[in-house]
């Protein structure tokens, strides 16, 4: 049975849980101050792992909420996986001690690429995912939160790294998150095609429980939510009773 996985996300800024647009920080919005007490909500219903997106972070080049992995890995037992801003070998090892079970990585995958395969083979590829992040008017990586446009073909960009042992990447529609369009199933689709012994998260535009069957039906590994959750459209009850049927 293949099995299907629901990846909240809590999005941070200066240690507080936040929602955006499109990953516009002008749209910014606190949802929490307290981000452990939200994923500790998540793991009373039985979820497993976390997305916790340092913002921070991905807009400065290095990650700067240590603090708020460190106690969510303390007070809860979630595999946390942590993003934004993972640069350095010594990023990524900090990472590690600072409590995360895995590590996602955009912005240096695109810019540094030897050492991204580098961090693969060092770490394995069970601790480190790529963030493949990109709009399908033209395909081409989007980094740094998004701020910034690569000239990187996704489909050349996730190769790449295929090639070098690459298993788990995590792709949004940047044009549909955070605005509830559902996520991008055709884009999924061309991505599992190409790279069938890829384990597949998809990101963005998740509106309710339903898109999550969708994209399980569509052969994909994961799934990964957060402003459904946010504005109320999914609640914790949603998520137990898929969690129970999945």
């Amino acid at each position: 049975m293949m099995t299907f996985e629901i990846i909240p996300s809590i999005w941070l800024i200066n240690g507080k849980c936040v929602r955006l647009q499109r990953g516009d920080f002008s749209t910014e919005e606190v949802i929490s101050n307290n981000p452990l007490e939200i994923a500790q909500q998540f793991e009373s219903i039985g979820i497993q792992r976390l997305h916790l997106v340092d913002l921070d972070g991905a807009r400065r080049g290095e990650p700067k909420n240590y603090h708020i992995l460190e106690a969510i890995a303390g007070y809860t037992d979630l595999k946390v996986d942590y993003t934004g801003g993972i640069t350095t070998d010594g990023d990524v090892i900090k990472s590690f001690e600072f409590g995360a079970k895995t590590v996602t990585i955009s912005s240096a995958a695109a810019n540094y690429p030897e050492r991204f395969s580098q961090f693969l083979l060092s770490y394995g590829r069970e601790k480190i995912n790529l963030a493949a992040d990109t709009n399908p008017a033209d395909y081409k990586i989007k980094i740094r939160g998004w701020l910034k446009k690569t000239s990187i073909d996704l489909f050349d960009h996730i190769e790449f790294f295929h090639d070098r042992g690459l298993k788990y990447v995590k792709c949004s529609d940047i044009s549909r998150d955070g605005v509830m369009e559902g996520p991008n199933i055709e884009l999924y689709r061309q991505i599992m095609e190409k790279f069938p012994s890829i384990h597949l998260a998809g990101s963005g535009g998740v509106r309710g429980i339903d898109d999550f069957r969708k994209m399980k039906e569509a052969g994909l590994k994961a799934a990964v939510f957060g402003r459904a959750f946010y504005e109320g459209r999914i609640s914790l009850k949603d998520l137990e009773e898929f969690l129970a049927e999945a």
